[in-house]
């Protein structure tokens, strides 16, 4: 990391606690500052900053940790997403990595490991945890870290309706809501995501929001 610069980080944490506790070390560190911490993306607190770095908790109680993932990266399109959890699983770890985080820190991580991988996502590195280095796993996450899909989006044509479907994908959208959002059948809309992963040579809808976040391209 430069010399001289801070990372502004937001903790989304819903154990009270634990989030406090790493507020209060965080705050030994000259190279970062705390700006929100808080157990929602919603709050006033953390909707008002402008973090670097998100740390989000995976295992928050009333809220889909992946689609928060998804809001986070809609909502602060330039910070960075670090994942929090005990143990992660391998296959929320691929996940997670193909909607876009860019890091993963384990609970019983060192202050000194927390430290390392906040400035390391800083700097534009992907960080996976220790615990997955050597294995297939960790090869099919830098798999997926590197990918970079070699459509861009306006190469494509895509229609008007089919670019209001991948803008809602990548807000975090489910079927049945992006159907409500927009006032179609439910099958309408599988045919549409259908057709954007053919014409974009996607796989998944995670792919498609990631592609979007990935590229900064906003649905027109």
């Amino acid at each position: 990391m430069s010399k001289g610069r801070v990372v502004a980080v937001a903790i989304i944490e819903d154990n009270r606690l634990f989030r406090e506790g790493i507020t209060a070390l965080l705050s030994q560190v000259p190279e970062i500052v705390v700006v929100a911490a808080d157990s929602s993306l919603d709050s006033p607190a953390v909707q008002s900053t402008e973090p670097d770095i998100i740390l989000l908790d995976l295992g928050l109680h009333n809220a889909d940790s992946l689609r928060l993932a998804l809001r986070a990266m809609n909502d602060f399109p330039g910070a960075r997403v670090i994942v929090m959890d005990l143990l992660p699983a391998h296959e929320d770890i691929v996940e997670y990595v193909n909607a876009g985080v860019s890091g993963f820190i384990t609970k019983d991580a060192t202050l000194q490991e927390l430290v390392a991988t906040i400035c390391s996502v800083a700097d534009g590195k992907k960080v996976l945890p220790p615990e997955m280095t050597g294995s297939l796993f960790s090869q099919i996450a830098r798999v997926a870290l590197a990918k970079s899909p070699p459509i861009a989006l306006e190469s494509v044509r895509i229609t008007p309706r089919e670019h209001e479907v991948i803008r809602l994908i990548s807000e975090g959208m489910s079927n049945k809501e992006i159907a409500q959002a927009l006032d179609i059948a439910a099958h309408t809309v599988k045919s549409h995501v259908r057709n954007i992963m053919e014409k974009l040579t996607l796989h998944t809808r995670l792919q498609i929001a990631a592609y979007v976040h990935g590229r900064g391209e906003a649905a027109r």
